[in-house]
């Protein structure tokens, strides 16, 4: 079984803050960020102890989710697809291109008008690109980067996130819709690449996909799948995780799930996590992979 995540790039949490709330997981009270700090030092750790090499590059300033480098492109080879992001996210791109730049790849951009959401709503595995689409990402920019990079595309959409009337929700600070699963490394992980005559291996939560989506899901017989439920999906962060295919680095309070996932042979690792999360973002929305 071929290793995946061998290589991410990871920025720091200096100028982590969430003073824009562009998704719902952004929380009112202050933000401790000298421990969100010492949180992304405790991922970075584990996931240099898993076996993955990890670039550092400052992260920009003056952004507040430049943390979540997951969200700055999709990459495959020498090759990566720049996002583009909420206004309020509109600084890193230019950054993330001109770091790209810097580690040899060549940096395309999405068509015009676009959402793309980088790594965040594009997860390889093996061949296939599972991709969400309808809040960070547009489907035609889904559809350029796999075509790009020579990828075969899985596309799904999340569940909106719901008022009290039932009507969907725009973000205040974006415009856009808005879900709890609002890029889908939030509702499922890539857990091993298919190799051998053997398939990958991905853990999803059915419930945080809309009906055809969901169908389409528990039909597909091109991976492996473990089933996750609603709740250590969205108030775990369960599937926002890294894993080698050996080593999963994960949060440590999804326990349903790191025990499927143990059952399947892996090896668990969980920093505690608090504070990121208070941007919405969690374990593989820091790390990007570059291999």
């Amino acid at each position: 079984m071929p290793l995946i995540n061998t290589s991410v790039l990871m920025s720091d949490a200096d100028n982590f803050s969430n003073l824009q709330a562009i998704n719902p997981y952004y929380h009112h009270e202050p933000l401790d960020l000298a421990k969100a700090i010492l949180e992304h030092a405790s991922i970075y750790n584990l996931i240099r102890q898993a076996g993955i090499t990890v670039t550092k590059v400052p992260s920009p300033i003056d952004c507040q989710d430049g943390v979540y480098t997951a969200n700055w492109a999709l990459v495959r080879g020498d090759t990566a697809i720049l996002a583009r992001l909420p206004g309020a996210r509109h600084a890193e791109e230019a950054y993330a291109e001109k770091v790209l730049t810097a580690l040899g790849k060549t940096v395309l951009h999405v068509p015009d008008g676009l959402k793309f959401s980088g790594q965040g709503d594009a997860l390889a595995c093996g061949n296939y690109l599972f991709c969400g689409s309808g809040y960070r990402s547009d489907e035609a920019a889904q559809a350029f980067a796999a075509d790009t990079l020579g990828y075969e595309r899985i596309q799904l959409q999340a569940n909106p996130q719901l008022d009290e009337a039932g009507e969907a929700v725009i973000n205040a600070v974006s415009g856009w819709a808005d879900s709890f699963f609002y890029d889908i490394d939030l509702a499922l992980a890539i857990i091993k690449a298919p190799g051998d005559g053997i398939k990958g291996l991905i853990a999803y939560c059915p419930a945080a996909f809309m009906p055809a989506s969901r169908a389409f899901l528990a039909a597909f017989e091109g991976v492996d799948k473990i089933e996750v439920s609603l709740a250590e999906a969205q108030t775990a962060f369960a599937t926002n995780m890294v894993s080698t295919g050996e080593i999963v680095v994960m949060s440590a309070h999804a326990p349903e799930l790191a025990s499927a996932l143990r059952a399947h042979g892996l090896t668990i690792l969980s920093p505690a996590i608090s504070e990121l999360a208070k941007g919405g973002g969690y374990i593989r929305c820091t790390t990007l992979t570059l291999s």
